[in-house]
């Protein structure tokens, strides 16, 4: 798997994990703060791409992941 993929991946997970804790009509609903969580990663996915700056991707590249090919710019 590339970088690009693998946020993906991590970003859906965090949302909908965070969407599951959050919303009141979940069976998993801890607390309302949860969906905090799901406005940063929205906003860190939003601000990636027009900055192109993701950390979850510099955290990936220095544990050997491979980059896509199409964001290796």
């Amino acid at each position: 798997m590339n970088t690009e993929r693998l946020i993906r991946i991590f970003a859906g997970a965090f949302v909908l994990i965070s969407l599951a804790l959050g919303a009141p009509g979940s069976p998993l609903y801890a607390s309302s703060y949860w969906l905090w969580l799901t406005a940063f990663v929205g906003a860190n996915l939003f601000q990636s791409g027009f900055t192109r700056f993701c950390p979850l991707e510099m955290i990936l590249l220095k544990l050997g992941v491979k980059s896509s090919v199409s964001c290796s710019a």
